[in-house]
């Protein structure tokens, strides 16, 4: 076998591709294989109550858990870390008491969590939930998160590879992205039709994607619903957008007089790097500034202002392209919002 020559990528997967077959032992099997597939059509349902960031969100799954009997799975990429409460809006204890919630308070701040984590964490959840005879709900405000468990994106299963992904950036030094683009054409066209010439990372997540599992991508990304799920309802809380902005405002100067900017001092104190992912999150990473002495708090409380309804925003257009979605008017409260939601299901249940 000659590779002098040959590009770093070619020479990594041949040496890839001889390491692995000289030490295969078998072949795994896919996380949900055909024989243990459970039958879709007797798996009890999944409600969701999904939305942008201070729409009430929690109380109103709270209330459907309390007259479903149900148990509720956040689904909230910040409320997974520990010691993170007030910024993150977590539910209170009081609240904790009325329901069973989980996938709260999974990990430490300086411990990664990713889609794939959290996929796999809430499908176990709805078994476990399952098993004591309640109803799965879904709450929170992470679309990725959501999409991925209802619609059931296929996670890679891979741990990033270094040795990978130092070659890749080397490629894209020596040669530009767009010489990954074209071999990314070559190896998954879908991909590189979705990824423009110049975003290196996602080249670079995409071909180590492929050298890697030796599936493209593209295929990994296809929808199939995890059989564990069942049927879905989603039900979306929205209000008008004043509303929506002054509950935003509201609730930020209330986290503040709740203690957010203690909370910030204590993670830094107990030696929570201030560039972690978490630290850098909305809210915190202004207010680790605020610590330092960098920014006043009465700067950087509008900031968080401002760039929170901006998140909600964001929130609203990725959730509106769902159109399994059905909209709920939540300016009336909780309580109106629940009865709504409840309302609805009757009425499927009456037609079925």
């Amino acid at each position: 076998m000659h590779l002098a020559g040959q590009p770093v990528l070619m020479v990594y997967w041949v040496a890839r591709r001889v390491c692995t077959l000289s030490s295969c032992k078998g072949v795994s099997k896919p996380p949900y294989s055909e024989h243990t597939k459970p039958m879709r059509e007797f798996l009890p349902d999944v409600r969701a109550v999904v939305g942008p960031t201070a729409t009430g969100k929690t109380e109103v799954g709270i209330l459907l858990a309390e007259r479903l009997d149900g148990e509720i799975i956040s689904a909230d990429c910040m409320a997974v870390y520990q010691g993170m409460d007030i910024g993150t809006a977590k539910p209170s204890p009081e609240q904790r008491g009325r329901v069973r919630f989980h996938l709260i308070d999974v990990c430490r701040p300086d411990e990664p969590f990713s889609v794939a984590k959290f996929q796999q964490m809430a499908l176990e959840a709805i078994e476990q939930i399952r098993q004591r005879g309640k109803l799965p709900l879904i709450v929170g405000g992470t679309g990725l998160y959501i999409k991925a468990l209802l619609d059931g994106f296929q996670i890679p299963p891979t741990a990033a590879d270094e040795a990978l992904r130092r070659a890749l950036w080397q490629e894209v030094r020596q040669k530009g992205s767009k010489a990954l683009h074209e071999q990314l054409q070559k190896v998954d066209p879908q991909a590189a039709s979705r990824i423009h010439p110049n975003d290196a990372v996602r080249l670079i997540r995409a071909l180590e994607v492929y050298f890697v599992t030796g599936k493209p991508i593209s295929e990994w990304q296809r929808r199939q619903p995890p059989p564990q799920v069942g049927r879905t309802r989603r039900f979306g809380l929205i209000l008008p957008r004043d509303l929506l902005y002054r509950r935003i405002n509201e609730r930020v100067e209330q986290m503040i007089a709740q203690g957010w900017l203690d909370e910030v001092r204590q993670l830094i104190e107990a030696g929570y790097d201030p560039a972690l992912p978490a630290m850098r999150s909305l809210g915190y990473a202004e207010l680790v500034q605020v610590v330092k002495g960098k920014m006043r708090l009465d700067e950087a409380i509008p900031l968080i202002q401002r760039e929170t309804r901006r998140f909600a925003k964001r929130q609203l257009t990725w959730f509106r392209a769902d159109k399994q979605i059905e909209w709920i008017d939540a300016s009336q409260g909780a309580e109106h919002a629940a009865r709504q939601i409840l309302e609805r299901l009757r009425s499927e249940h009456q037609h079925t």
